[in-house]
């Protein structure tokens, strides 16, 4: 299910222009902070709440509307993105990688952020956090989110937002 309609309503707003603000404020991050290029690809992607050698980085929404951004990606990608974004060499999934992550699903919060409020002063975001592992399980309310996945390099990389009003 998507985001509810009440919020859609509340944000004056369609799925549509929501999901392509979202695509765009994730690009956007990846090519200014990374220099990568992501390509959004147009499928119904199912919420996933269980990854298998993946890290996923999760930054929370708290005020007049309450969520999570999360952007899952497999472990290869996350070493690769931790590489473009620290300019040094990554071999294994480590602080380094948890960092450089959670800064980016960070940026990408405060850019959907503004997309929430008049400058996004009523919309507070958590501080980051990481989750990794060879199977693992992130349960949120599958119910209320959209989900987008995008390719880079060959590899997925999926963009969730689940959102709700306070």
């Amino acid at each position: 299910m998507p985001i509810p309609v009440e919020v859609l309503t509340a944000l004056n707003t369609t799925p549509e222009a929501l999901a392509k603000n979202l695509i765009d404020d994730t690009r956007s991050v990846y090519s200014t902070m990374l220099g990568l290029d992501l390509m959004h690809l147009p499928l119904e992607v199912d919420p996933m709440e269980h990854f298998k050698d993946c890290v996923s980085a999760m930054v929370g929404l708290a005020g007049t509307y309450n969520g999570l951004i999360s952007i899952h990606q497999p472990c290869s990608l996350a070493m690769k993105l931790t590489e473009a974004m620290l300019d040094m060499e990554v071999t294994e999934v480590d602080q380094d990688v948890f960092d450089a992550l959670g800064e980016i699903a960070n940026m990408v919060a405060g850019n959907v952020k503004q997309h929430l409020s008049k400058g996004g002063l009523d919309v507070r975001l958590s501080t980051p956090s990481v989750a990794t592992g060879s199977d693992y399980i992130i349960c949120t309310k599958q119910a209320n989110s959209m989900n987008l996945l995008f390719d880079l390099d060959e590899e997925w990389l999926l963009v969730s937002i689940v959102l709700e009003m306070d």
